[in-house]
C-alpha cells in the first residue's frame, strides 16, 4: 500500500499569554460568518517549500509606519507578506508594502477617517470582500495598528473578525496612545481594544507611555516612535522568522496554536545580556521588562525564545529556561525555542 506522509513545519515564536474572559464589544460588529474558511494544509512527499502562509497587515497611519520599519530592516523572508490598509490614499502612496488596499472609498473618498473610529469601522465593512480576498488561504495573520485614531481603532477589529472567520490564527500587536494625547484618544483606544480582543486569538498591547521608561530623556520624539515601531517589529518579524526558519530547538505549529489560539491578553518581555552570566541576565531582563504591565506568574502559557551567536551553549539555554520556569506557575504550558544569529556575536537575547 502506498502511504502519504504529511510534514508539519516546525516553528518557534515569542509571546507570553494570559487568558482573559471575553468582553462585550462597544462597537456593533456583525458576528455572522460570511467567509469560507481556508482548507487544511497538505504537502507532497517531495515538496519542501514553505507550507505556512503568514501575512502582516498594517492598518492606518501607525500600522503603516510599523510595517515600513519591518520591511526596511528585514531581509527577504520567504512566506511572509506585508499588506498596508488605510482610508488615506496619500498615506498609502508612501507605503513600502508591495500590496496595498484603500479602505472605504465610498464613505471616505480616500481622504482618511478624520480620527473617528466609526468611520474606520464603516470603511472596513465596506471593503470586507476585498479584505477577505487578501486573507484567503492564510495560516497566520498579524494585525498591527495604533489605537486611539480613526482607521486603526475602527478597522482593525473588522479585519481581525474576517481573519478569524477564515480560520487564520489571528494575533493583534498594537500600541496605545501617550497620556499627553488626551482623554478622548485614550477613550477611543480603550473601546477599540475591547473590540479587537473579541476577535483576536491573542492581543498584545505596547503602551507608548512605557517608552518613557526605556528611552533616554533627551531622545527626540521621532526616535522614540521608532523605538515603539521596533518593539512591534521584534514581536511580528521575530515570530515570523521563528516559524519559517529552522532553529536549534523547534516547536510544532499545533503546539503554538494551542497556546496562542484563544489566548486572550498577551504580554511581551525582551531582555539581553553579555558576559559570563549573559543568558541568565537576559532571562531576568525579559521577565522584569518595563513592557510588562503585570507579573508573569499568572500566565497560562508561555512562549520563550533565546537567541545567541554560534557560541551559545546548551547550558545557557537551560539556565535561562530555569529562570523562566521558577517565575511562573507550575502548571503553565511552556514552549521553548532556541536560534542562532551570528550577528549577535557574544550577546544573548531572550523574549517571553
Amino acid at each position: 500500500k502506498k502511504m502519504k506522509f504529511f510534514f508539519k513545519s516546525t516553528i518557534l515564536t515569542l509571546f507570553l499569554l494570559i487568558n482573559c474572559a471575553p468582553i462585550a464589544s462597544p462597537f456593533p460588529l456583525n458576528n455572522a460568518s460570511k467567509f469560507q474558511k481556508r482548507t487544511p494544509l497538505s504537502s507532497k512527499e517531495d515538496d519542501f517549500s514553505v507550507p505556512i502562509s503568514i501575512k502582516v497587515i498594517g492598518v492606518g497611519g501607525a500600522g503603516g509606519n510599523a510595517i515600513n520599519g519591518m520591511i526596511s530592516t528585514t531581509d527577504n523572508l520567504k512566506g511572509v507578506e506585508f499588506i498596508a490598509m488605510n482610508t488615506d490614499q496619500q498615506a498609502l502612496s508612501t507605503s513600502l508594502a508591495e500590496n496595498r488596499l484603500t479602505l472605504g472609498i465610498g464613505c471616505t473618498g480616500g481622504l482618511g477617517a478624520g480620527g473617528r473610529p466609526e468611520i474606520g469601522l464603516a470603511a472596513a465593512e465596506e471593503s470586507a470582500e476585498d479584505i477577505c480576498r487578501c486573507l484567503q488561504g492564510t495560516d497566520m495573520v498579524f494585525i498591527t495598528a495604533g489605537m486611539g485614531g480613526g482607521t486603526g481603532t475602527g478597522a482593525a477589529p473588522i479585519i481581525a473578525q474576517i481573519a478569524k472567520e477564515l480560520g487564520c490564527l489571528t494575533v493583534s500587536v498594537v500600541t496605545s496612545p501617550f497620556k499627553f494625547e488626551g482623554r478622548r484618544r485614550a477613550k477611543q483606544a480603550a473601546e477599540g481594544l475591547i473590540s479587537l480582543e473579541e476577535f483576536s486569538d491573542s492581543l498584545l498591547v505596547v503602551g507608548n507611555d512605557k517608552l518613557l521608561q526605556i528611552v533616554p530623556p533627551n531622545m527626540s520624539m521621532t526616535d522614540a516612535f521608532l523605538v515603539a515601531d521596533d518593539i512591534l517589529r521584534q514581536c511580528v518579524v521575530g515570530t515570523s522568522e521563528l516559524i519559517l526558519k529552522p532553529g536549534l530547538i523547534n516547536v510544532d505549529f499545533a503546539d503554538v496554536r494551542s497556546i496562542m489560539g484563544n489566548g486572550g491578553s498577551t504580554l511581551v518581555g525582551i531582555g539581553s545580556g553579555t558576559g559570563p552570566s549573559r543568558a541568565e541576565d537576559a532571562a531576568v531582563g525579559a521577565i522584569s521588562s518595563p513592557l510588562l504591565d503585570r507579573p508573569i506568574v499568572g500566565a497560562k502559557g508561555i512562549l520563550f525564545n533565546i537567541v545567541g551567536g554560534n557560541n551559545l551553549t546548551l547550558s545557557e539555554v537551560s539556565s535561562a529556561a530555569k529562570i523562566i520556569q521558577e517565575n511562573v506557575s507550575e502548571d503553565a504550558n511552556i514552549i521553548i525555542g532556541a536560534m542562532i544569529d551570528e550577528s549577535l556575536g557574544k550577546e544573548v537575547c531572550v523574549t517571553v
